[in-house]
């Protein structure tokens, strides 16, 4: 498969590209600065240059072109005021989604929030946060041409990965490591018949590959 992940120098987007690319799959990484592209390319990813919030849809389109997958796991990131968390955490998920659609790419995957909600309150930014992530899982949802599965992960961690984690559509909050949320991608893009549902998962009991077929079809 060729897979294209948006946020490609991120943390869990790192650790997806070397799972990926160790089982034989051709992936791609699109990255804002091109001082990163060594680490997606020790990653085995491709890297691919393009700023998010600049970029047209024809752009992007161009980078999906041939994809059998695409994965948005960008974000603003810590210390991001509100403004980045509405360009990239809602206005670049919507622009991939829209580049994927006109791309052809039907499998879609996004790592969301737990608790992501357009109607979150507060004036924290956190709460514009949740807010945009909300809006962009409802603006993804809303897409036909897309086969998507939106992942909401609690708190993430840098522990080492146990491949035993919690996968439901409620799973009340928790911590899991990065190790586990990458491992859990790489099954949901295998997994077609997870289409359509949006997912929670924290650090449980059960291995990554029964978990996901227990939620798929469901």
């Amino acid at each position: 498969m060729r897979i294209v992940i948006a946020g490609g120098h991120g943390q869990i987007a790192l650790r997806l590209e070397r799972l990926l690319s160790a089982r034989g799959d051709e992936v791609a990484g699109i990255i804002r600065k091109p001082e990163q592209a060594d680490d997606l390319r020790t990653a085995g990813a491709e890297p691919v240059v393009l700023d998010l919030e600049s970029a047209s849809v024809d752009e992007v389109a161009a980078a999906l072109e041939g994809a059998d997958a695409a994965v948005f796991a960008a974000g603003a990131g810590p210390g991001s005021d509100a403004a980045r968390k509405e360009t990239v955490d809602r206005a670049a998920a919507v622009l991939f989604a829209d580049a994927a659609e006109r791309a052809g790419v039907r499998r879609y995957l996004v790592v969301s929030s737990m608790g992501a909600d357009p109607r979150h309150e507060g004036d924290e930014i956190f709460d514009a946060y949740l807010r945009a992530k909300g809006s962009a899982d409802e603006a993804v949802r809303a897409r036909p041409g897309l086969d998507w599965t939106i992942l909401r992960p609690g708190m993430l961690t840098n522990d080492a990965g146990t491949g035993l984690i919690t996968l439901a559509a409620s799973t009340g909050r928790g911590p899991i490591p990065r190790d586990d949320v990458a491992a859990l991608l790489a099954e949901l893009i295998d997994t077609p018949a997870t289409t359509g549902l949006t997912l929670e998962a924290i650090s449980g009991s059960v291995p990554v590959t029964v978990a996901v077929k227990g939620v798929a079809g469901n």
